[in-house]
């Protein structure tokens, strides 16, 4: 996963260096305009596939993981306005929600866990005004301590992700896929198709053929609800085009500089 994605300067969590450092809410999301898809996590399915589209992508079938599409154009974010706001009633996956925290790998040789906080001190919200990271005994607020904590179940979630895509590897049942969609709405004059390439699918009628163990064991460790999550999901893509073709209709109409 691009786990520095959104980060401009993203630096260990000290408790020397940042015992002073404070974080003042910032209410909007201008970090995550430039991200036309994010890693999502498979226990995420089920509510990311009600607004977006959920694929898999990756240079190569070997490194392919789960994504969501948020936009069609590179550099842009659909469900992210000029304001910086989440566009309403649309899920936010926690990759984004999880910001300007990270859990990063630690480099080769430090002691300690495998894993070790990271913030982006180029995020407005820090500073000298707002809550504060640490205590005067140098111990976690409760604001740290729930954000080390939302952290530390996302990565959880990140490792059984990476065991659900070892199984559909292991079952061939990744396809390459390229995908058509309209763009605009259905009945709209100027509407054109766009074509993606490079994304993978889960198969259909692979997964049909699935010996009854391997049937048994997707089901009872919830990986079938994650596959038909994925591939209902796959509806939203037009979707995701009506959305860029309106962000158009709204960019040819505004005033030029």
């Amino acid at each position: 996963m691009a786990e520095v994605l959104f980060y401009e300067r993203p630096v260990p969590l000290n408790r020397n260096d940042h015992k002073d450092l404070r974080l003042k809410p910032i209410p909007n999301m201008k970090f995550a305009l430039g991200a036309h898809s994010v890693p999502l996590t498979g226990v995420e399915f089920g509510l990311a596939a009600r607004d977006l589209p959920i694929v898999f992508a990756g240079n190569e079938l070997a490194d392919a993981g789960p994504v969501a599409l948020l936009g069609l154009r590179q550099n842009e974010n659909l469900f992210v306005d000029a304001e910086g706001q989440w566009a309403p009633n649309v899920y936010i996956p926690a990759f984004v929600r999880r910001y300007p925290f990270v859990l990063a790998e630690k480099p080769a040789g430090q002691e300690g866990d495998d894993f070790a906080v990271f913030l982006d001190e180029g995020y407005e919200g820090f500073g000298a005004e707002g809550d504060r990271l640490f205590n005067e005994d140098g111990s976690d607020t409760e604001l740290l301590s729930r954000a080390v904590g939302f952290l530390g179940e996302f990565q959880q979630h990140v490792a059984r992700t990476r065991w659900f895509m070892d199984q559909l590897r292991k079952h061939n049942l990744l396809e390459a896929r390229n995908m058509s969609l309209r763009k605009g709405a259905p009945d709209s004059a100027d509407g054109h198709v766009i074509n993606l390439n490079g994304l993978f699918v889960v198969n259909e009628e692979k997964l049909r053929q699935l010996d009854e163990k391997t049937a048994q064991e997707f089901l009872r460790e919830g990986v079938l609800g994650w596959i038909y999550a994925h591939l209902l999901s796959l509806n939203n893509i037009d979707r995701l085009g009506q959305r860029l073709g309106e962000r158009e209709q709204a960019e040819a109409g505004a005033p030029r500089n």
